[in-house]
């Protein structure tokens, strides 16, 4: 098992590859026996890219982007990440669940990444007031997550991964206990704010509506043990506007041909979740 980064502000093999992960295989250890997670994943990602990940439950989608987020430790194969430039976070992870702390307001939540990194308060006023502006809470900076919203938390939690300036950003189904009032929101914002600053992004999602409104590409995962099944490039120009786009018959054709990749796998995850609870 290795790990590796390139030099310092490098990208780990060419000038525009911005993660790269060979033969990537997790093995957690259980009661019964080796349970296999992760099996031979292989992946280039380009800087910039925005990258979505679908799979049925229990491919393993999550437990590849907290390896990479250096939460878990794969058991063999490779993961390249290029080193971020100097003074920047390697990684900001934007969860599924309710993340924020408790007592913090939503100003200081913003800003905690930043304050953690020591930058001076001028500067950490410009960056949070900016992207609380952009996710719609400047007025709502004083206060506490328990005043807000399911979908306003969800924001403060994009604000807050945005404002540290991150050199990726890993998201882990951020929208999925929303509404879908609230998800197609949320989704523009976040394409907004993506296209200023272009980040590379590994987002987790169930919705291959999502996947195909936000991403440039997809990777389709097998049911346990978690295997590349297809890759698939989403060839929509940018910007988007997402209602714009879900009208259109090739956004329909292309949703239809991941289902029929994907529908399968959903099935055998079924099948294989009955046999272990008989």
């Amino acid at each position: 098992m290795t790990t590796t980064l390139a030099p310092q502000g490098a990208p780990a093999a060419s000038t525009d590859i911005k993660i790269r992960i060979s033969g990537l295989s997790k093995v957690f250890q259980t009661k019964t026996g080796p349970f296999v997670a992760l099996d031979d994943i292989n992946l280039d990602i380009p800087a910039g890219c925005f990258f979505m990940i679908v799979g049925p439950s229990g491919c393993g989608k999550t437990t590849l982007l907290r390896i990479l987020a250096g939460l878990e430790q794969h058991s063999s194969g490779t993961v390249d990440v290029a080193s971020p430039a100097a003074n920047r976070p390697g990684n900001s992870m934007v969860f599924q669940g309710d993340s924020l702390f408790p007592w913090m307001t939503v100003w200081e939540n913003a800003a905690y990444g930043l304050n953690m990194r020591g930058l001076p308060k001028a500067e950490v006023k410009n960056v949070v007031g900016h992207y609380l502006a952009r996710t719609g809470l400047s007025r709502f900076h004083d206060y506490y997550p328990h005043q807000l919203s399911g979908g306003m938390r969800q924001r403060v939690s994009i604000a807050r991964a945005f404002a540290n300036d991150p050199d990726i950003l890993l998201m882990d189904e951020p929208f999925s206990a929303l509404d879908e009032q609230n998800k197609v929101l949320l989704q523009e914002e976040l394409l907004r704010i993506w296209e200023e600053t272009r980040k590379t992004v590994m987002f987790i999602t169930h919705s291959v509506d999502e996947a195909v409104t936000l991403g440039d590409r997809i990777m389709i995962m097998t049911a346990h043990p978690g295997r590349t099944k297809v890759m698939v490039d989403v060839p929509f120009e940018r910007p988007r506007s997402i209602l714009e786009l879900r009208a259109r018959p090739e956004y329909g054709e292309l949703v239809y041909s991941i289902w029929g990749h994907l529908r399968d796998e959903v099935q055998r995850a079924r099948t294989q979740d009955e046999e272990r609870a008989s």
